[in-house]
């Protein structure tokens, strides 16, 4: 699999792009990076962006483990899941206490061994932050 990026980026840079399209064609679509503005976040709890980021990650359809968990937080809302010296960089620790109380109060189901799922009472709360996020976004 690292072996075909390294030729897409290969092909890539030895053409301009419409000459070899027909190399791209089959290769899956690229995500765009979408993360939110600190300001839209700051004032939301750790945990309920945890079960923001659960339901995102849920929405594709796989398994939510936590390293895509520890991902996806960090893309959606990097100011609250890095390092303090290191910006750059995710810090899992921020997400495992969260976790834990998360599922004492019954909003999520798993562990960091196999995966993460909402409950139904974990899903309405991430609806209503979703929407929350929508709305500020909007404004």
């Amino acid at each position: 699999m690292r072996a075909s990026r390294k030729l897409r980026r290969l092909v890539f840079a030895a053409c301009d792009g419409e000459k070899c399209s027909s190399y791209f064609k089959n290769s899956p679509p690229r995500m765009k990076k979408v993360s939110f503005e600190e300001e839209i976040y700051k004032n939301v709890s750790v945990n309920n962006l945890i079960l923001f980021g659960i339901y995102s990650a849920a929405q594709n359809g796989k398994d939510c483990t936590f390293e895509q968990l520890v991902k996806k937080c960090f893309t959606l809302f990097p100011k609250a899941f890095n390092f303090s010296q290191y910006p750059n960089w995710p810090d899992a620790r921020k997400l495992d206490r969260p976790l834990r109380t998360l599922r004492n109060q019954k909003l999520i189901t798993g562990d960091p061994k196999t995966s993460f799922s909402l409950t139904k009472t974990g899903r309405k709360i991430a609806l209503e932050i979703a929407k929350t996020f929508t709305q500020r976004k909007l404004l």
